[in-house]
């Protein structure tokens, strides 16, 4: 979801002018390419938007209710050059309607920032320009993916902006460093693109070696980062390890998941050194963190699926009488893609198609220590074939924040959900 401030991008140097044309480019090709080996697809997206946030998190001047629209296209091409090589690109129009405070303000109080690993990029903000006042109108665009493939007989190697996700707990993703999405994320369909190089060699039965280096900011070496990950199938059991240096820190993880008597179980947990190459200088291993997800799910029927997740993080703060702010310093935070400020959740989820054409899905982030929920209700309806219209809420549940005399500008939070906005949204999609 953009309802946050926008973190603008820096300014593109020769090399990425180049490299955005040629996206471009790829997106536009004359009709003269052979139709078997070049394809474009997209798609038009809809969301309004309503928030209402807790007063003590809003800003004098800030009205009660804000409210938005977004207007998205994305464009998508693959070039299939040969059997060996192919190209991919897609391209993003966003078009924003909103209360001006939204443009300068976040409404949550902790977050990834989505583009932290691309070497260098363009300003995320067409319109207006970077130093002008902003008003209620904005036009933002986005090149997602512009890479290429090569398919070798021992490896198959992707080179450029791209997508790189791992980990397979349903919510809350501990291995997820790269560019994860949070749970009140409006548009998850496609993940966001990082620049990268990546290399996955297949071995054995369902397995393979994956690697590579993902480029930080203006390709800063502490700014980047380098994984290596197996993946095996052994004992019907999908296992997968997991280490990733990143940003000065380094993540052992590991994934499993099987089925067991007709229902699907998990276990996805991560845990983080982080400063293992400078413990000389630091003299502590206080901000290393575990992080854990354990979960199952199961198909009661042909229209009614169900799951849950415990998730724990040790990274958070282990009781409301603590400040949430605190944590927000934690490297965890900082660095590690880390947004939930407790450390242990329960998160059901429940998928019901009402008929084939209407779907409604529902999960729960419920915070144990401070007991404040989080609840996510969605409905969709297939109006024709490649054409949804759908909408839902994300509504917290909890003791909402105070502002305390001496204390200024940060109000005592007293549950973690408690200071979450109320969002209550539409969306409409076409696919073409």
């Amino acid at each position: 979801m953009m309802s946050s401030a926008d973190s603008q991008g820096g300014q593109p140097n020769g090399l990425f002018r180049g490299l955005t044309f040629v996206g471009l480019l790829l997106l536009f090709l004359p009709a003269a390419v052979h139709a078997e080996s070049f394809d474009i697809s997209g798609y038009y997206k809809n969301f309004g938007v309503t928030l209402d946030r807790p007063d003590a998190l809003q800003q004098q001047d800030s009205p009660d209710i804000l409210g938005m629209n977004i207007n998205k296209i994305r464009l998508k091409a693959t070039w299939e050059v040969s059997d060996q090589f192919d190209l991919h690109s897609a391209y993003s129009f966003a078009f924003r309607i909103q209360d001006p405070h939204l443009y300068q303000e976040s409404v949550f109080l902790a977050g990834p920032n989505p583009k932290g690993y691309r070497g260098v990029d363009f300003n995320t903000r067409l319109y207006p320009e970077d130093r002008s006042t902003v008003g209620s109108f904005g036009i933002f665009h986005n090149l997602d993916r512009l890479y290429a493939g090569f398919s070798l007989p021992v490896a198959d190697i992707y080179i450029g902006r791209q997508a790189i996700a791992w980990g397979t707990a349903r919510v809350i993703n501990p291995t997820d460093i790269i560019a994860p999405y949070t749970f009140e994320e409006l548009d998850t369909e496609e993940r966001i693109g990082v620049d990268a190089l990546r290399i996955r060699i297949p071995i054995g039965f369902m397995g393979e070696i994956d690697a590579g280096y993902v480029f930080g900011e203006d390709f800063d070496f502490a700014e980047s980062a380098v994984f290596l990950r197996g993946k095996f199938y052994v004992a019907r059991t999908d296992l997968s390890l997991l280490l990733v240096q990143f940003r000065r820190h380094l993540l052992m993880g590991v994934n499993m998941a099987r089925s067991v008597e007709g229902a699907g179980v998990w276990l996805e947990a991560a845990y983080v050194l982080t400063s293992p190459f400078e413990r000389e200088f630091l003299g502590t291993t206080g901000y290393d963190y575990f992080r854990g997800t354990a979960g199952l799910d199961y198909s009661f029927t042909g229209k009614l699926y169900g799951f849950v997740e415990y998730h724990y993080n040790q990274a958070g703060v282990a009781s409301n009488r603590d400040y949430y702010f605190n944590v927000l310093q934690h490297p965890a935070y900082e660095d590690g893609a880390v947004y939930l400020m407790g450390q242990q959740y329960i998160i059901p989820g429940i998928s019901y198609q009402i008929t084939p054409l209407i779907t409604l899905n529902s999960q729960i982030l419920y915070n144990v220590e401070d007991r404040s929920l989080f609840l996510g209700p969605t409905i969709e309806y297939n109006i024709s074939q490649n054409i949804y219209l759908g909408g839902g809420l994300f509504a917290g549940f909890g003791p909402g924040p105070e502002r305390v005399p001496g204390q200024q500008p940060f109000p005592l939070i007293k549950s973690e959900f408690g200071t979450y906005p109320d969002l209550f949204y539409t969306n409409f999609r076409v696919y073409f």
